[in-house]
């Protein structure tokens, strides 16, 4: 630990106090400021690393002083102090740039470990804007690729939430890269030598999700034979990834939102409760808020995750990207799969850019992917991509046989039902094929299945996994 220089402004004298010999024996220089005007012109004077703020003080309040100081943002990592029952004002100096918050009464553990972090994060910050001007020069931030001004406008984002331990919450339909975008803020910020945990809320039972995302203990039910680490505890001091956020049963995200603003947890069948030092992230092909109308979402846990969003585009939005992404994916598959071939032919490029990619960039991988494999020479020619590629996008030509016709007055729920089984008509009812283009998650293609009863989902073989 270094001689960090920590500025506390509190109205408070006896808080004041307390917190300066607090840091002061922690091995930091402390400084005093008794409101927010005091604590700007001290800031100016004397420079501080790091400023713990109360919110609430004469003169000038704690998020004024915060968008004051906004300006210091690379030098300088702000920490404000909220009473219980206000995480929304946090919230919102997160958004406003505050490294991080904690709450009245101060758990001192906690404070002293935002205050490491917060140091790791200063004696990092040079390095890392030195990794992130490389890496855009060459157009790509972490593994994402693009010089498009879409994908320049996330990399803007991308660095500007990463030395930060704001949530995020990622949006796009499946396939954009949403789970990319979230380990690339992992890669540029503070955390990166510790764990990135993803998790596919999706695709665990709901029976067995609250034991996977928190942990149990042995006996905590029926077939709990040892205690297990939840990917909370597993995440300590990294990044957690909720992935398909608004597939997570409501209960659980209930105790989700707890552990989120008081920063501890309890194992299932355990009475202690685990503090924690995570930074989550969370992702949905949905769009939130009508996942959150729908029931399908809390509005406060929605709230809580959208400190910060990134929306992905889909693919057919950005195809000045295709060229760049084709040659850094055919790289990755040449070390994969021990091929040498180095790019693919004109006419290919042009295929794909005339395609609309309904799959969006894991579509673009998987169709590369098959392509290097049955390559053998240094080109991929249209002949080494899937047979009938670009055919089995749904069209709407009137002409069209695989158009869907609606006519007027259709319901919505009607429309629906009508596009998922011509979709899942269109690719040989391959289910998961039909879902990427559908843009919506595997189980929720196949709870809309069961809706429609047993005759729209037995209709034809399944291919679960094969190409469509």
């Amino acid at each position: 630990m270094g001689q960090e220089r920590v500025l506390i402004v509190e109205d408070e004298e006896n808080e004041r106090t307390g917190l300066a010999e607090l840091v002061t024996a922690w091995g930091y220089r402390a400084e005093t400021a008794k409101d927010g005007a005091e604590g700007l012109e001290k800031a100016g004077s004397w420079s501080p690393s790091i400023v713990i703020t109360d919110m609430k003080m004469p003169r000038m309040g704690g998020l004024e002083l915060l968008e004051r100081l906004a300006t210091d943002a690379n030098t300088m990592a702000v920490v404000v102090v909220t009473a219980q029952g206000t995480i929304d004002t946090a919230v919102q100096a997160m958004r406003m740039g505050a490294y991080d918050y904690i709450t009245k009464p101060i758990d001192t553990n906690r404070l002293r470990t935002i205050l490491q972090n917060a140091s790791a994060l200063l004696g990092t910050r040079t390095e890392l804007e030195v990794t992130r001007r490389k890496l855009r020069d060459a157009g790509s931030l972490g593994s994402l690729v693009g010089s498009s001004k879409k994908m320049q406008e996330i990399f803007r984002l991308i660095e500007m939430v990463a030395p930060s331990t704001a949530s995020v919450l990622i949006t796009g339909a499946s396939g954009t890269g949403k789970e990319l975008v979230a380990r690339t803020v992992h890669d540029l910020s503070p955390r990166h030598g510790k764990p990135f945990i993803p998790i596919n809320c999706a695709a665990i039972p709901e029976t067995l999700i609250e034991s996977e995302v928190f942990g149990h203990e042995k006996g905590a039910f029926t077939g709990a034979l040892e205690r297990r680490t939840g990917c909370f505890e597993l995440a300590e001091g990294g990044t957690l990834l909720l992935d398909e956020i608004g597939e997570m049963p409501v209960a659980t995200q209930a105790k989700l939102l707890r552990v989120l603003e008081d920063r501890k947890l309890r194992r299932l069948g355990s009475k202690v409760e685990t503090t924690v030092d995570v930074r989550v992230l969370a992702a949905t092909n949905k769009v939130p808020e009508e996942a959150v109308a729908h029931g399908e979402l809390r509005n406060d846990l929605y709230y809580r995750l959208n400190v910060f969003n990134i929306h992905m585009p889909p693919l057919r939005e950005h195809k000045d990207d295709i060229p760049e992404l084709v040659q850094e994916l055919l790289g990755e598959m040449n070390t994969k799969h021990g091929r040498k071939v180095a790019a693919v032919s004109e006419a290919v490029l042009n295929a794909f850019t005339n395609y609309s990619w309904p799959g969006n960039v894991r579509e673009l991988r998987n169709t590369l992917e098959r392509a290097v494999i049955v390559c053998e020479a240094a080109v991929v020619e249209t002949k080494h991509l899937p047979p009938g590629f670009g055919q089995t996008t749904l069209r709407t030509s009137a002409d069209d046989g695989d158009a869907v016709r609606l006519d007027v007055g259709t319901t919505v729920e009607q429309a629906e039902k009508l596009l998922i089984l011509k979709t899942l008509e269109a690719t040989n009812n391959n289910k998961t094929r039909a879902a990427e283009i559908l843009g919506i998650s595997l189980k929720t293609l196949h709870n809309k299945l069961k809706e429609y009863g047993s005759a729209a989902a037995d209709a034809a073989p399944v291919k679960e996994g094969q190409p469509g």
